[in-house]
């Protein structure tokens, strides 16, 4: 099993990722509700982050496209998108993400980018991969929730053959029943082994999908432990959605973190980062 530092890593705009260097928080809402209100939670963000020392990408989504059902708010869409994530890139100085769904979003929107994001349900098409990897820019790509850890090699092949290994492998957790996924923390190592950064959706992993009906359920006072969990076996990345108030939020606020409590759970997932790799690359 390889260490942190033999794995490769590579710069996103300046921040390392991989090779032993501490985690990158990759933080945001789920869907871009307001424009204005999206800015103010990527201030709030940058903020916090600053203050303890936690490089950030900041996330937003333009479009959910899949949702429970067809009544759900999607977002405000790629344009209104673009302008936002144009925003947070050029006044906060922060590099941006956001789920991309076909190449001509990617042609569309990938300018703004600093990371192309493939969600979980699009992760092997190949059509999708293959232009994102094109495109020269890093590429986060969610495992999706029927795939075994082993499976990603087949994903990062499609990427590597295209001309790019700057690769993330974000895992998210699996089926377990109905309107469930449980997180194998043993996919984590698994995944890392075939030599690209590894990341951990923290607030994804605990969704009830369909929990709720029309719409997805989420236990989030189960995130915190989850992020322990995984910087203990060990992550390059923790991705997690968060808002100012997630209980009014119009897309996965069960499962979002309250943006008042995130600080003090990034303060010891830090401490505990700094053990666990300056351990491992002894």
């Amino acid at each position: 099993m390889e260490t942190y530092s033999q794995m490769a890593g590579f710069d996103i705009s300046g921040i390392p990722i991989g090779g032993g260097n501490p985690f990158v928080l990759i933080a945001g809402p789920c869907v871009i509700e307001e424009e204005d209100r999206c800015f103010s939670i990527a201030v709030e963000l940058k903020r916090i982050c600053r203050d303890l020392s936690i490089p950030l990408i900041f996330k937003a989504s333009y479009d959910k496209a899949n949702r429970s059902s067809i009544h759900s708010f999607r977002g405000l869409g790629i344009e209104a998108g673009k302008r936002l994530l144009s925003r947070v890139r050029g006044e906060l100085g922060l590099p941006v993400t956001t789920d991309v769904h076909s190449p001509e979003e990617i042609d569309r929107i990938g300018g703004v980018l600093d990371v192309l994001q493939i969600p979980a349900f699009l992760c092997r098409q190949t059509d999708l991969i293959v232009a994102a990897a094109k495109s020269g820019k890093p590429v986060n790509i969610k495992k999706g929730q029927f795939l075994a850890p082993w499976d990603v090699r087949n994903i990062i092949e499609k990427c590597v053959i295209s001309g790019n290994k700057k690769v993330i492998i974000t895992e998210r957790g699996s089926v377990f029943g109905y309107n469930n996924l449980v997180v194998d923390f043993k996919s984590l190592p698994i995944i890392r082994q075939y030599g690209y950064p590894v990341c951990f959706d923290a607030t994804h992993s605990v969704q009830l999908p369909g929990g709720a009906g029309t719409s997805s359920g989420g236990q989030r006072e189960f995130v915190e432990p989850l992020i322990r969990a995984a910087i203990a076996v060990g992550t390059d990345a923790i991705f997690l959605e968060t808002h100012d108030e997630p209980d009014e939020a119009l897309s996965d606020g069960p499962n979002m973190i309250p943006l008042h409590c995130l600080s003090a759970i990034l303060e010891k997932a830090k401490n505990l980062d700094r053990l666990v790799k300056k351990q491992e690359n002894l």
